[in-house]
This record gives structure tokens, C-alpha cells and sequence, in this order.
């Protein structure tokens, strides 16, 4: 059984290797990702720097932007880029399905494909799937970019790729970046105005869902069945 004393003098990447990740602080973590060639101390220095830049808090180390965390010293252009790849790839794991064009049949089927991208943006976004006939994904687009709390969205807009892919149906899924995903009033009207111009167009829009952190809302419930 190793002491304390044997334990401290380990290297990160040592630990890592004997105990398994889930036994490492974020510092040494971060530590392991970034400075595989420092000592243990500087590696560690230079993780908890980084990591106090961004008030400790993990979310927004990760979502912080390239130029952001090359402010940090010791933090070049490649080790912003491997933040920013380690997080991408965070995000794709949470959002795998293992389909190119998996059957949308469910409100918990596209939270599970859009948050882990949506839950943490700073701004409001507006994306869009497109279906086919048989509710299967063409593929999902971002169609409007907002402030900090507001993304203005124009029909023409949602429904200009669906009808270049020749989609049958769509989701709308935008994030409130409060985190609380409790629609406004002009979440509900412009689900309205959206399934009007759906009807019209011959493209039904299943359902209009809000992201939070934590949570999210559908508008129209049950649409996706």
C-alpha cells in the first residue's frame, strides 16, 4: 500500500496510470492533457493558474474562445486548441448515437443530440433538424445567432434549408443561456407563427424545444409521436 508521502511525490500521469482518472483533481487532469513534458510541479502550477483564470469553474474554461485562454501564461495557441478539441470531443460523446441518420421519434432523442453543444452557449441559438418522410435526420443546421439573451429568428430562415433538402419535418431547439429553459412568451408565439408557415409550406415542425444546464422544455409536447 503506498503512503501519502509516496503518493505526493507521483507525477499525474503516474497516478493516472496506477489509480485510474476518476482519482485525479481537475488540476492534475488538466495537468496531463496539457504538459505531458513538465515537471510535476510546473505542470501543476500552470493548471491551477488556468483553472483560477476562469474562476475555478469549469464551464467557462471550456467554453471560453481560443484567443481567451491564450492570455493565460503558459497557455500557447496549440494548448488553447487541445482545450478546445478535448471539449468538442466531450460534446460529440454525449451527443453519439452511433447513426449517420438516426429515426427522430422522441423529444429525449434530439436533447440528447443538441445539448451537449447547446446547454452551455453564452449566446442564444437557433438550430433546426431536418427529416425526412420517415422522421429520419438529414442533418441539423444553425439558422440564427443571437445576443447574450436574444436570438432573433425569421421564418424564412428556418424553413430555407428544409425545403433545399426536400425535409418532411423539423425540429427547432434554441438554448436560453440563463440555463433555465422556461419558454417566454415569444418562444410560444414564435411556435406558433413556425408551425403556420409549416402548414402552409407542406413541412410539419414537430416541436419547438428550449435547452437549459440541467433541464429542458418542448412546446409542443408530445409532437415528436
Amino acid at each position: 500500500m503506498s503512503s501519502s508521502k509516496d503518493s505526493e511525490s507521483e507525477s499525474p500521469k503516474e497516478r493516472l496510470a496506477k489509480y485510474g482518472a476518476d482519482s485525479l483533481s481537475i488540476q492534475e487532469l488538466l495537468a496531463v492533457l496539457l504538459f505531458p513534458g513538465y515537471s510535476r510541479n510546473k505542470a501543476i502550477k500552470i493548471a491551477v493558474d488556468l483553472l483560477r483564470t476562469f474562476d475555478g469553474n469549469l464551464i467557462n474554461l471550456f467554453t471560453a474562445t481560443i484567443h481567451q485562454l491564450t492570455q493565460v501564461k503558459g497557455i500557447g495557441f496549440v494548448k488553447a486548441c487541445q482545450i478546445k478539441a478535448v471539449f468538442e470531443l466531450g460534446n460529440r460523446i454525449g451527443s453519439y448515437c452511433g447513426e449517420m441518420h438516426p429515426k427522430i421519434e422522441s423529444t429525449e432523442n434530439v436533447v440528447k443530440l443538441l445539448a451537449p453543444h447547446m446547454r452551455y452557449l453564452k449566446q442564444e441559438e437557433f438550430r433546426v433538424l431536418l427529416l425526412n418522410s420517415k422522421k429520419r435526420l438529414i442533418r441539423h443546421c444553425r439558422v440564427s445567432l443571437g445576443s447574450l439573451d436574444a436570438a432573433l429568428v425569421e421564418p424564412r430562415e428556418v424553413f430555407r434549408p428544409a425545403i433545399a433538402a426536400n425535409a418532411k419535418f423539423i425540429v427547432i431547439v434554441h438554448n436560453h443561456p440563463s440555463g433555465d429553459p422556461t419558454p417566454s412568451k415569444e418562444d410560444a408565439l414564435l411556435t406558433q407563427q413556425l408551425c403556420m408557415c409549416g402548414a402552409i409550406l407542406g413541412i410539419e415542425v414537430l416541436d419547438h424545444i428550449v435547452i437549459g444546464f440541467s433541464d429542458h422544455v418542448s412546446l409542443k409536447g408530445d409532437g415528436l409521436k
